[in-house]
């Protein structure tokens, strides 16, 4: 039986999704419904992606019986109470990151899963792609011994779009981009949380965050040093460094196509689209739908390659950063 998903949003990132959907077999996969507040923009949607149902609202898709997973794409601000409808309508949800606006939110999404006895996963597509999963290998092998330094980089010139940029709409790099680099600590570290955490930042005149830089110290003496920017662009890669050598992803780190162990490249390539994409290498967000599936058919609750625990740390990671560098959401408040 093929998993049936339902996409809530008809925006880029679901269009992006249901491209890479195409790269996957029929019969494992098929988008089922589109829903989206403009029933016209959900009608357009299914037409360009032949999505056989559409809905002009979200509790519509919420109570279709014949949805087994809801992609959550809309703004980072509905995350929480979008996701919190379709996880008490008793559906699986995969929501696209940031999982919420702080951890108070993330904590409140995982407490509603839980509760509702169903499936939930902070899509940070990063951890689903074959590079990841290969530096985990390489980690557990010990390739570059003793792992003493993570640094990871990530800036993108996105002032030109209005969800980097306005605070109503949950902008800044932490958020957007950020999330990226300090993920990719945590998979490195096991989800262990650090020791301290020092940030440092500039602000946009709307209240976010447009630089940011954060070290973060670790037990065992081990370190993490990310850098992010909405401002410029950077290398955009990660390094591992240990006692015996160095591991770095190259970018984008984010959904890297290649790797280099102590010197050895390896390029792991993805599908072409069938249509063009908004965003760079989109056909990877195969590899989460396909954890997905993975997980539902063995009865899994949430994923082990981005666990609810490692959501739950990295938005309260995110929230401490976020205090020091001064960045307050209206959601703080609530």
């Amino acid at each position: 039986m093929a998993t049936r998903w339902g996409l809530c949003g008809a925006g880029k990132i679901s269009h992006d999704f249901s491209v890479a959907m195409k790269t996957l077999p029929s019969e494992d996969h098929q988008i089922a419904a589109i829903a989206s507040r403009s029933l016209e923009r959900a009608k357009d949607f299914a037409k360009k992606h032949g999505i056989p149902k559409v809905y002009g609202s979200y509790e519509e898709l919420a109570s279709d019986p014949d949805i087994d997973i809801v992609y959550l794409g809309v703004l980072h601000t509905e995350h929480c109470r979008v996701g919190v409808l379709f996880l008490n309508a008793g559906k699986n949800v995969l929501c696209e990151k940031p999982f919420a606006m702080n951890s108070r939110q993330v904590k409140d999404l995982v407490a509603t899963a839980k509760k509702n006895n169903v499936f939930l996963m902070e899509a940070i597509w990063s951890r689903c792609f074959p590079v990841h999963a290969e530096v985990r290998r390489q980690l557990v092998e010990q390739t570059v011994g003793e792992v003493k330094l993570v640094k990871a980089y990530f800036g993108s010139p996105q002032l030109h779009i209005p969800r980097s940029v306005e605070k109503e709409l949950g902008g800044g790099a932490l958020l957007d981009i950020g999330v990226y680099c300090l993920q990719f600590v945590l998979m490195v570290f096991n989800g262990e949380r650090p020791e301290s955490i020092q940030a440092t930042g500039v602000l946009l005149d709307s209240g976010v965050d447009e630089s940011v830089v954060v070290v973060m110290k670790f037990s065992r003496k081990r370190m993490a040093f990310c850098t992010f920017s909405i401002a410029a662009r950077l290398p955009n890669d990660a390094v591992i460094a240990g006692t015996k050598g160095s591991i770095q992803v190259l970018g984008p780190m984010h959904c890297p196509t290649t790797l280099v162990v102590n010197g050895r490249e390896t390029e792991y390539p993805l599908p072409e689209p069938c249509l063009p994409l908004n965003f760079t290498n989109s056909t990877g967000l195969r590899y989460e739908a396909e954890e997905v599936r993975q997980c539902l058919l063995k009865g899994l609750k949430e994923s082990p390659r981005m666990p609810l625990a490692d959501s739950v740390l990295l938005t309260e990671i995110m929230d401490e950063i976020r205090k020091q560098v001064g960045v307050v959401f209206s959601q703080d408040n609530e």
